[in-house]
């Protein structure tokens, strides 16, 4: 005797959601290392526009910040090429790259507060754009008209 089983199809709505998530994720996160590269260079040039603060207790040099930033500015550029592919390894490279950039930002709140801060909660939204999306409510690219199989 065999069982069947119903095949769960998801909605034009429910997808619609899914894929506009995950390009909104993509999107915030091309943005975020985009300025997160533009904040390295501004860092490793060291520029007057952050702040010195005594006592720190994770004191680095700036250049070094700068040159951490840099790096995860081009890895978040990177990913998020590959969030509008839709690919899975980039949905939770994007996670990670998103905890990073909250972590680095966390570490060198003290040189640039204000900016940190709204790098935290972009680097939250997006991990939340990019958690919420099931794999089976997305189509795998974008690019593929919804008709069609």
């Amino acid at each position: 005797m065999t069982a069947t089983h119903p095949t769960h199809t998801p909605s034009r709505a429910k997808r619609e959601w899914a894929v506009g998530l995950t390009a909104f994720g993509a999107v915030m996160l091309m943005i975020a290392g985009i300025m997160d590269i533009l904040r390295g260079i501004a860092a490793i040039a060291e520029d007057d526009v952050f702040v010195n603060t005594r006592n720190y207790v994770f004191e680095f040099d700036l250049s070094g910040w700068g040159w951490v930033h840099l790096f995860l500015g081009v890895a978040a550029v990177i990913v998020s090429a590959g969030l509008f592919q839709a690919s899975t390894w980039a949905r939770v490279a994007g996670v990670g790259i998103a905890g990073l950039v909250i972590i680095a930002n966390f570490l060198s709140l003290p040189y640039y507060p204000v900016w940190s801060v709204v790098m935290i909660a972009m680097s939250a939204v997006i991990i939340w754009a990019l958690c919420t999306v099931r794999k089976d409510d997305a189509w795998e690219p974008f690019e593929r008209p919804p008709g069609n199989p």
